[in-house]
């Protein structure tokens, strides 16, 4: 089994993450940001990823140091869990329905951290989480799973249901590219290594 432990401590934020890839999708999420919980509870369970995350942020502050450090160790925890990348499918992709809203997200575990992010976010808060967070989450990501993802939105008027699609959709593109496929002792690469 895949798995790893993260524990990041900074001035902001104290941060316990631990994922499992070959999971249930179960999920304990207590990040002191409602949103962020329920965003992170359906991205296991729309991965199948095994995933525990406490933080103590300085959310009376605003949420961005929680958000962004979160989606930092997150990133990290793939990273060491994959490993050499050996075996694994190395592209995902969903296009995903959230009522109105239509979303779609590409993954490539290549070793090269780029973000494409184009939701069409139509409100600056969902409750009292702010919606620009989301890009924040997504860069802390894949800068430290070394991925390339695009993440955009095509339709919809409902932040909550853009977001949670988002949330959903690379779920299921980033479960697509974990998998151990077919040649389970090869680096999906022709340099030979990601």
């Amino acid at each position: 089994m895949r798995t790893q432990i993260i524990n990041r401590k900074t001035a902001e934020t104290n941060i316990k993450l631990s994922l499992c890839i070959e999971g249930k999708g179960e999920s304990k999420i207590d990040t002191g940001c409602g949103f962020l919980d329920h965003m992170l509870t359906l991205f296991a369970a729309h991965g199948s990823f095994d995933l525990e995350v406490s933080c103590k942020g300085d959310i009376n502050v605003d949420y961005h140091h929680t958000v962004e450090d979160i989606g930092i160790a997150l990133g990290q925890a793939f990273a060491g869990a994959l490993g050499d990348k050996r075996g694994i499918n190395r592209y995902g992709n969903m296009i995903l329905p959230m009522d109105e809203a239509l979303v779609l997200t590409a993954v490539d575990f290549s070793g090269r951290s780029y973000l494409g992010y184009a939701l069409d976010i139509p409100t600056e808060k969902v409750g009292d989480f702010d919606t620009e967070l989301v890009e924040e989450f997504w860069y802390g990501f894949v800068r430290n799973a070394d991925c390339t993802l695009h993440i955009r939105s095509f339709a919809g008027y409902n932040s909550h249901h853009i977001i949670e699609g988002a949330f959903k959709s690379a779920a299921r593109s980033i479960k697509q590219a974990v998998l151990i496929g077919d040649n389970s002792d090869k680096i999906p690469s022709t340099k030979g290594v990601l």
